[in-house]
């Protein structure tokens, strides 16, 4: 599918991986319709990160994926929608579950509605690897059992039914897309890997933490948008639940110990109770099987290996130690 065709739909566009999405098709020359969250200030979010001379093809919305009226309004004229808008602060889910159910599923269902009947050529769906919950086999292929181990997780399984209920029941052209921890420039510091290199750039006494055993299939936020893209392009795609990571995992204490090292660091860490998951929520070990979207788009990660993630790393705390970008957190609060 050629995405040049007509604007490109992107919700959730202002986000951390949005941004990077909107930013690569645009750097491919494609028309983007940027749907940013409603707010007062008429802020961009991190699309204000993008070069201007970039933005000759990018229109920004400011609407609400709940608002059904705005959804329809913003697919109108689109042939693709990469649907990206969501709560996505697991903690968050814990006491505001019922937000995460407004935003994640009926936002997903206005889109689905919304492309049916504009007739949308094909509708990306942006699920997470937490619906599969800790791994009871690895790597964690797309038949892996789905274990909602958190409202969060448990909203966005939701979601993605909606959506391919619409391919099953319509023959509405939608692809989800499951990225396992994306990370780099523009990331939330409430995620491990930005509130490591913050808290340590801002020189704190010691890093505070949540659990340190867990295992990640950390994925550079490059290697996600494209896989989006690839995901977008391909007509093989229409109807698949497809995984996007490296096929490799990491601790994240091991992951702490190479930012220590690539930052000079020997600060202490310490674990702070509130950074902790309840004991049945917390999701020992992902691990991406990523072989479907290999066969399906030829996608295959930049940053992949042992190499790749150090190399990914350096650049995210390249970017974070920035003193324009660092401005942006506030290492001394801990946002859920």
């Amino acid at each position: 599918m050629d995405l040049k065709q007509a604007p490109v739909l992107i919700t959730g566009a202002e986000g951390f991986i949005g941004s990077h999405l909107t930013e690569s098709l645009l750097r491919k020359g494609v028309q983007v319709r940027a749907m940013v969250l409603y707010n007062s200030f008429n802020s961009w979010g991190w699309l204000e990160a993008i070069d201007r001379d970039l933005r000759a093809n990018l229109e920004v919305i400011l609407a609400d994926v709940r608002d059904s009226s705005a959804v329809d309004e913003a697919v109108e004229g689109c042939n693709t929608v990469l649907h990206l808008a969501a709560l996505i602060a697991i903690p968050y889910s814990y006491r505001a579950a019922e937000s995460y159910i407004d935003t994640n599923v009926k936002g997903t269902l206005n889109i689905v509605n919304a492309a049916k009947r504009h007739n949308v050529k094909k509708i990306v769906h942006t699920s997470t690897s937490e619906v599969y919950g800790s791994a009871k086999y690895v790597p964690i292929d797309e038949a892996h059992p789905i274990q909602p181990q958190s409202p969060y997780s448990a909203s966005k399984i939701a979601a993605d039914q909606i959506a391919l209920s619409y391919f099953h029941s319509f023959e509405t052209p939608v692809a989800v897309c499951r990225p396992f921890n994306t990370f780099g420039p523009r990331q939330s510091n409430r995620a491990v890997i930005p509130t490591v290199i913050t808290q340590i750039a801002a020189g704190e006494p010691e890093i505070r933490l949540g659990a340190t055993h867990p295992r990640r299939d950390f994925t550079y936020a490059t290697d996600t948008a494209e896989g989006i893209i690839a995901i977008a392009e391909s007509d093989d795609t229409v109807g698949k639940q497809i995984n996007l990571g490296t096929g490799c995992d990491i601790s994240i204490g091991e992951t702490v110990e190479l930012i220590k090292e690539l930052m000079g660091s020997t600060v202490k860490v310490t674990t702070q109770s509130d950074r902790l998951r309840p004991p049945g929520s917390e999701v020992d070990r992902l691990l991406a099987d990523n072989s479907l979207a290999k066969k399906l788009t030829g996608w295959t990660p930049t940053h992949a290996g042992p190499e790749g993630f150090r190399e990914a790393m350096q650049q995210t705390i390249d970017w974070f130690t920035d003193p324009t970008n660092l401005a942006h957190y506030k290492t001394d609060h801990y946002i859920t």
